[in-house]
């Protein structure tokens, strides 16, 4: 499932295409979209939010499109009348005079007067976004030792939108080697240093991936490894997906496990459970 810096970057991209743009023709693929869909024709869209692993598209007329790409959905863009060759299925389709934002493959799509987006099912338990532009470490620190948080594991909390939204299964194995946390401390386990570190690493790593689409690594890492010409995935992350490969900090082999039903990564010297 695409996370948060994915989700944003998809965003960024309809942004660009819709925004500030009226919506000329709308095409559905789900029969609860048809009657909505009506009411945005003519109208302009406002700007494009994303709320963890949602996508919210405002208009001028206090409508939202809302949609969540679960494992399959995915937005695209075209020129108008030039649709993508692909065999997904296209769920929704808003056309500009000239260009085309498309989502294929998703299921879960509303469309929503804007006051009613506080109460929807899904954004209404889910806590503040991880790219949102004043979170501050110090919110995730208070969140990390709050009493609804800190008696669970971090390798669940990592998993859980109601702590932060847009954080997900790659991010959550970066995040916890670069603070250098073993996948089953509990919050209220660790010392305030430690929280303090786990709070920054969550913002940075996940400010990272967006701002380099994808890749966690650091930068200066990030550039040598470029040099070695290795495949995408190779280089661009520190723990996951690197089974018994070696720690790029201290070359023992990473290992990985299962926790909360996701498989996880990480190094048992850098991340010792003492």
């Amino acid at each position: 499932m695409p996370e948060g810096p994915e989700i944003r970057l998809a965003a960024d991209k309809i942004a660009k295409v819709i925004e500030g743009k009226q919506i000329d023709d709308i095409e559905v693929g789900l029969p609860h979209l048809h009657q909505g869909a009506e009411r945005l024709k003519g109208h302009t869209v406002s700007h494009v939010e994303t709320r963890g692993k949602a996508m919210l598209i405002h208009f001028n007329n206090q409508l939202s499109i809302y949609s969540h790409n679960q494992l399959y959905g995915v937005w695209m863009t075209a020129k108008r009348g030039e649709m993508p060759n692909t065999k997904r299925s296209l769920r929704l389709a808003l056309h500009t005079a000239e260009q085309s934002a498309l989502l294929y493959s998703a299921s879960d799509i509303g469309i929503y007067q804007l006051k009613e987006l506080d109460e929807h099912p899904f954004l209404r338990k889910i806590g503040p976004d991880i790219l949102k532009p004043n979170l501050t470490w110090q919110t995730i620190r208070d969140r990390l030792l709050s009493k609804r948080f800190c008696n669970r594991s971090v390798s669940a909390l990592y998993l859980d939108q109601h702590y932060i939204a847009g954080i997900g299964n790659y991010l959550r194995s970066e995040i916890l080697f670069a603070a250098g946390i073993h996948p089953d401390y509990k919050p209220k386990q660790l010392s305030e240093k430690q929280v303090a570190e786990l709070a920054k690493q969550t913002l940075l790593i996940s400010k990272r991936a967006y701002e380099t689409r994808g890749h966690t690594v650091p930068n200066a890492l990030a550039k040598k490894l470029a040099k070695t010409k290795g495949s995408y995935e190779s280089v661009r992350f520190m723990a996951f997906n690197r089974e018994e490969q070696p720690c790029r900090q201290c070359v023992s082999p990473i290992v990985k496990a299962q926790r909360n039903g996701r498989r996880i990564y990480w190094c048992e010297i850098c991340q010792p459970l003492v």
